[in-house]
């Protein structure tokens, strides 16, 4: 049973490899192959379902790998199976084999047919990984192939503006639910002393003892869990970038944001549901947010006037009372209301270009007279009211536009004065200092040596918040993220005897693509003038291949997981006491703020119009 799980995992990870090696031409071929994988995954599934249920249906948990190993730290790849894993795998692998199905002929002929079929299989390696993950840290492996796969489908259509724009707003919202779920595996560290599974999570004497004293710890990491949920499950007050997501292709719609990403947040709280239970504050604050949420998403839904942005919040409502339906502790009606809402959501999206065509016929050959609808009843001044709120869409957008990153924004403008060059080579002199200092182990005073930690993050933080906010120089912009990873370095350094071999697990893969993404934008800029952050310049037209190399540099720039560096993220957050909350979050903000700058300086460079007017090119979004 254990091989078959780890079978399970592997099927989509080679049929993503393979896709990769497949000839662009060949739709049929394309096609056939991502039906043949995604068939061939289910079907192992239902016999491993089968030999599952005849075996007395126990949860089962494998570990599948050791990645790194030191006296205080084990990371280690884990996968659990159980009745929860069950649901959702049979369902994504379902629903994965319709769209497939759907996409061979609604794809037809696109210029990105093969580039949208291999990031499906992005995708379906990204939620086998998520929903059969043993430990947080598995689950946060396929969190971020979600969260990078999500990007590219909705920026799918790259020539265009409207698409990466909305690609980029979305990204941005994902980033702030990774914050949380980081900081959620950082305090998980501290409250047991070890790499937590999900199956002891399950064990009430086990999690009860832990705490026991620890209210606040745990208060803490449920919190934690609760915001990583709300965001990807597009809950208020985060719903706003489900309907941007929309931009993409419609079967992506279906699959991302109608049934199976879009419930991951449902599936992060069912998973770590037997540890926030007992805490009564988080479990009202779940089911108070799905109340808002369903009739928010509800309101909005009715005067949208696109058939996809209607879905999508008709979805994020009924994901609403799926939250409640979890914090009262009917796990198994959330996962029956999940299937359903699953199932439902996937037939209106791949439907809904049909159903446009049929209404807009009937209401042309058979008008219906008005109906009475219950906002009616309503006083006019609340109706009107309501109306205007809802046409508004409850300005969620606005709020993270301007109370979110439009702060980061500003306090980046308030740096803009230092010039990218000259802030590097200060902080080389710095390093310097830093290094001999702690190499020397200069006895330095207590009150001065505390704060030295602190200090750095924030420099860490003022330069990925510089680079976010740069708008001429990329190269610039580009190293501003690498000095403040080594800023990082040298604050958890500070904090603690740290082994210079973890820190060359967090520097050395960073170190490695931040040379390639450089000297890609030194080619870039060898062969075109415009190779700056003024705007979007659409590169990937004519340098698709640079394009793809570029890309995986920014991953592994980031800490991706395709770079040692993802383990050594993990492993200097550990380096972080318990007590050291402020040290954390701004840690983790300055990760992600870092991520969110590379995928924009990428944007910019390569995605977008092409600033070439030599071809015919929409600059609009359809």
């Amino acid at each position: 049973m254990d091989v078959l799980i780890l079978l399970l995992i592997l099927i989509p990870f080679a049929g993503f490899a393979l896709s990769m090696l497949l000839p662009k031409k060949h739709e049929k071929l394309i096609s056939l192959f991502s039906v043949f994988v995604v068939s061939a995954h289910g079907l192992s599934l239902i016999a491993f379902i089968v030999l599952w249920i005849m075996n007395g249906s126990k949860t089962i948990e494998v570990t599948a790998a050791t990645l790194f190993k030191s006296e205080h730290f084990n990371f280690f790849v884990c996968y659990t199976f159980d009745k929860i894993a069950l649901v959702f795998a049979f369902a994504g692998s379902f629903l994965t084999f319709i769209v497939t199905i759907y996409s061979r002929f609604y794809l037809h002929r696109e210029n990105g047919y093969k580039r949208f079929f291999t990031t499906i299989m992005l995708f379906y390696v990204g939620y086998n990984t998520a929903v059969m993950s043993g430990n947080l840290e598995t689950l946060f492996i396929g969190w971020e192939i979600l969260g990078v796969s999500s990007f590219l489908l909705i920026a799918f259509y790259r020539e265009r503006f409207l698409p990466v724009r909305n690609a980029m707003k979305v990204f941005s919202v994902y980033r702030i639910g990774d914050i949380a779920l980081l900081l959620a595996i950082w305090m998980t560290h501290h409250l047991w002393h070890e790499n937590i599974t999900f199956l002891q999570l399950s064990n009430e004497e086990l999690v009860l003892e832990h705490i026991k004293g620890h209210y606040f710890i745990a208060a803490f990491i449920s919190f934690c869990f609760l915001i990583a949920a709300l965001v990807k499950s597009a809950q208020f007050p985060f719903s706003s970038w489900l309907p941007r997501a929309m931009e993409g292709p419609t079967p992506s719609s279906a699959i991302f944001y109608g049934s199976l990403s879009v419930h991951l947040g449902a599936f992060l709280l069912l998973r770590t549901f037997p540890f926030w239970e007992q805490i009564i504050s988080i479990r009202v604050l779940v089911i108070v947010l799905g109340i808002i949420t369903a009739i928010v998403a509800t309101s909005i839904s009715r005067v949208q006037s696109t058939i996809k942005s209607q879905i999508a919040y008709a979805s994020i409502a009924q994901i609403g009372f799926i939250f409640i339906e979890i914090a009262a502790g009917f796990t198994n009606v959330a996962l029956i209301h999940f299937t359903a809402n699953a199932l439902f959501r996937t037939y209106q999206l791949l439907v809904s270009p049909s159903v446009v065509s049929y209404l807009l016929r009937k209401q042309f050959y058979s008008p219906i007279p008005e109906r009475k609808t219950i906002e009616d009843s309503l006083p006019k001044r609340i109706e009107y009211t309501m109306y205007m709120w809802s046409m508004k869409e409850w300005n969620l957008d606005n709020f993270m536009g301007t109370y979110v990153w439009g702060r980061i924004e500003r306090i980046g403008k308030f740096f803009s004065f230092l010039p990218p060059f000259f802030t590097i080579y200060a902080s080389l002199i710095a390093f310097l200092f830093g290094i001999i200092a702690i190499a020397g182990e200069f006895v330095l005073p207590s009150q001065v040596r505390e704060s030295l930690p602190i200090v750095c993050v924030v420099i860490s933080l003022i330069f990925v918040i510089r680079s976010f906010r740069e708008k001429k120089k990329a190269r610039g912009a580009w190293l501003l993220i690498l000095f403040s990873h080594f800023w990082i370095a040298m604050a958890i350094s500070f904090n603690g005897h740290i082994a210079i071999s973890h820190l060359l697990v967090y520097l050395g893969g960073l170190s490695v693509f931040a040379i390639i993404g450089f000297l890609c934008m030194l080619y870039l800029k060898s062969k075109e003038k415009s190779a700056d952050l003024v705007k979007y310049y659409g590169h990937v037209f004519e340098y698709p291949k640079l394009a793809f190399v570029f890309f995986i540099s920014c991953l592994g720039l980031a800490a991706f997981p395709i770079s040692p560096s993802f383990i050594g993220e993990d492993l200097l957050l550990s380096y972080i006491h318990g007590d050291q909350i402020v040290l954390a979050i701004l840690t983790c903000v300055s990760f992600m703020i870092g991520g969110l700058s590379l995928i924009r300086i990428y944007s910019k460079l390569f995605l977008g119009p092409h600033t070439k007017t030599y071809h015919q090119i929409a600059y609009k979004s359809s």
